[in-house]
């Protein structure tokens, strides 16, 4: 595999939380790349380690043990401020529990990731605007997350995850708020953002709608990984 095309690498990673007097494993010496524009699903059942993971893929937990890398440089030899630069400028996230600002609009909310970066405000509006119009929230823009229904505030820090074009998305439980067809029109999108752009999408879901649109699966149990197939283009795995 040509190192330029490495986005992630992970070396023997290991995530321990300490209960008491008892040592939990959520990860656990797991190796793993994940290449440029590779569209990923991590899944398996509940406390497998799909949210330790991708916390520690998108710098927000660094490893107990094990070596970590993105584009080549050790994330768990950077300093908070590197690490911060980082996720504002390399990464979007889609949380479970949206992490939308309650007293911003939809579309306030969608473009603050760009109001960080310092771009000027056309900039700002064209990006936000469009992706709040690709997730079919125009109409809401001005409302603000309480004045939204669960699959709407979704859809919300799924448009601000992707106004920034981001190298890498990681979004967890991303259909979890959403019904069938607003499931399959977030998938497609993130299907074209992978095609069009390039981005490269780690999804954590248990959600077998996403998992059949998996272009590479990798299974986990335990904090480790069970199984890593990756299909070919007629969708069966390798």
């Amino acid at each position: 595999m040509s190192e330029a095309k490495v986005l992630i690498r992970l070396v023997e990673v290991t995530k321990t939380y300490k209960t008491n007097d008892l040592e939990v494993h959520a990860v656990n010496r797991v190796s793993l790349t994940i290449q440029r524009g590779d569209f990923v699903v991590l899944a398996g059942p509940s406390g497998c380690g799909k949210t330790t993971l991708m916390n520690m893929m998108g710098a927000l937990d660094v490893p107990t043990s094990g070596t970590l890398e993105f584009d080549g440089k050790r994330m768990d030899q950077m300093s908070p401020k590197e690490l911060s630069d980082l996720r504002l400028h390399q990464m979007g996230f889609v949380f479970q529990a949206y992490n939308l600002i309650p007293v911003l609009t939809a579309y306030e909310n969608a473009e603050y990731v760009l109001l960080l970066r310092g771009l000027g405000e056309a900039e700002r509006k064209e990006r936000a605007g469009g992706m709040l119009a690709r997730v079919g929230l125009s109409d809401h823009a001005h409302k603000r997350p309480g004045q939204l229904s669960g699959g709407q505030q979704q859809r919300v820090a799924i448009a601000r995850a992707l106004a920034g074009d981001p190298p890498l998305l990681i979004a967890d439980e991303p259909t979890a708020n959403l019904d069938s067809r607003a499931s399959q029109d977030l998938i497609e999108l993130m299907h074209a953002m992978n095609r069009e752009k390039g981005t490269t999408i780690v999804i954590g879901s248990h959600d077998q709608r996403v998992i059949d649109q998996a272009d590479r699966l990798i299974m986990l149990e335990d904090g480790k990984i069970l199984s890593d197939q990756r299909k070919t283009e007629k969708g069966a795995p390798e």
